[in-house]
């Protein structure tokens, strides 16, 4: 467990798989009530099975502020099949892939995501690159991807990919 500016950021436990997956949800629903291309996959149990994985693997992280879950994301050295198709076959090993950040709306816009990516690449950087994707329609988002410093790879199937050299 680590300290970032006054939340705590530390590995799920397999009994944190409702909390995040309940909260994925309700994000991608908040989500889709304000217009917003993203996530709604999520609301017909689109990839329950592997975010629950993804937490058996060690491999999602939460966010806690006063013991309560308001963030999560999931960081994985492996490449998905949806990375292979995004990406390509990364054989270099070299790369760490950020799927599903996600900051309960409460919390949005306090600079909790550009710590979150700080925290990254301060704690878990025995990677060069840190690769995602977005959709690419999703201008606010992309937006901030580029504000937090990372590069624009291109689009493949409606998204975005950026990365990010995080090896010092």
């Amino acid at each position: 467990m680590v300290n970032v500016e006054g939340f705590e950021v530390k590995i799920a436990a397999i009994e944190d798989s409702s909390v995040i997956i309940k909260m994925l949800k309700q994000l991608a629903q908040w989500m889709k009530e304000h217009d917003i291309n993203q996530w709604q996959y999520l609301l017909d149990g689109g990839d329950d099975e592997e975010i629950k994985q993804a937490i058996v693997n060690q491999e999602t992280y939460i966010v806690l502020k006063d013991k309560e879950i308001i963030a999560t994301f999931s960081l994985s050295s492996k490449q998905s099949e949806w990375d292979k198709q995004l990406w390509g076959n990364d054989t270099t090993l070299s790369s760490l892939y950020l799927h599903r950040l996600a900051i309960v709306p409460a919390y949005m816009n306090k600079g909790i995501g550009k710590s979150i990516l700080k925290w990254i690449q301060e704690y878990v950087s025995d990677k060069q690159l840190l690769k995602l994707d977005c959709i690419a329609a999703n201008v606010k988002l992309n937006n901030f991807y580029v504000d937090n410093g990372f590069e624009f790879i291109g689009v493949t199937d409606g998204h975005s990919k950026y990365q990010k050299l995080i090896k010092k």
